[in-house]
């Protein structure tokens, strides 16, 4: 027990240290149909996940669920909860309450508070919670203050669909983000290390709008999924009517869900979504975890 504890406090030492270490100052960001630019703040980039980089979905201590038959996972998937708080899983060595409607593939391991066998239990789920959490805070505007409100490059407050983003730190005005208003592109400028953090206190909406209307996020010149992240204050809903492309990692404090029951869309995230205290809910859904 002594040590798990000094694992614990090890990883979150390093998961901080990493954070403030490994900084880099981004380019001004700007709206495609706009010549308002504004200089970005440095952005302490949170680039090692630590225990939880490996992980393309994490249900905080309430689990995960899928429904339909075209859901892959290409990472990890778990859980503090017990195994039970998983459905509709399988990776290689288990299945977690499968039907023959609702099947989706981990080709990765699924980790609980008691799963898999013949591992010390909890101890993965735990270390992946830790370093989940500490990423969100690192992400807050208390680690990252002076983020720009993309309200002031012109546009709707709050409002990310159709817009051109130069790497930099975002918030929002209202406390929520949407992309409703077309796709949201992401312009790295070249630089492969460019990093894009997305902060607000409530929701994070992307689809619409209506239902019937998936949206996406582009990565051009350079630009990658493992630098992006959302910093989601409460619940994230990604394409409630299937399809479309979503980038980046998402920690949200209170959830996430991919699509709804009944579509057959897959709705795809290049990235990873890690819940601190709500389940992960996904219908039809491919997650590919970036690579390092």
């Amino acid at each position: 027990m002594k040590r798990v504890k000094a694992s614990k406090a090890y990883l979150a030492c390093m998961l901080i240290m990493s954070v403030f270490i490994s900084s880099s100052l981004v380019y001004a960001g700007s709206d495609k149909h706009s010549n308002n630019k504004k200089t970005k703040p440095a952005v302490n980039t949170p680039g090692n996940l630590g225990a939880a980089a490996s992980f393309g979905v994490f249900g905080g201590g309430a689990g995960m669920t899928n429904q339909g038959v075209f859901t892959v996972v290409n990472g990890d998937i778990g859980t503090t909860a017990a195994s039970t708080l998983v459905t509709g899983f399988h990776d290689s060595t288990a299945v977690y309450t499968e039907t023959t409607s609702n099947k989706g593939k981990v080709k990765g391991i699924v980790y609980t508070a008691t799963a898999p066998s013949g591992s010390a239990p909890g101890v993965i789920a735990a270390a992946a919670a830790l370093a989940a959490q500490t990423a969100f805070d690192n992400l807050s505007p208390a680690a990252l203050p002076g983020g720009i409100d993309v309200s002031s490059l012109g546009g709707g407050a709050g409002e990310l669909g159709g817009r051109y983003l130069a790497p930099g730190v975002y918030k929002s005005a209202p406390g929520s983000f949407t992309i409703k208003a077309g796709d949201l592109t992401l312009d790295g400028r070249g630089d492969p290390n460019a990093v894009w953090v997305f902060q607000m206190a409530s929701t994070l909406t992307v689809g619409g709008p209506g239902a019937a209307f998936p949206q996406s996020v582009h990565l051009i010149n350079g630009a990658q999924a493992k630098n992006v992240f959302w910093q989601v204050g409460s619940a994230a809903t990604i394409n409630a009517a299937g399809g479309g492309t979503m980038a980046g990692t998402i920690i949200a404090f209170s959830g996430a869900s991919f699509s709804t029951a009944g579509n057959v869309d897959v709705v795809t995230l290049n990235g990873r979504a890690l819940s601190l205290h709500a389940s992960v809910t996904m219908v039809n859904t491919r997650i590919n975890v970036p690579a390092p």
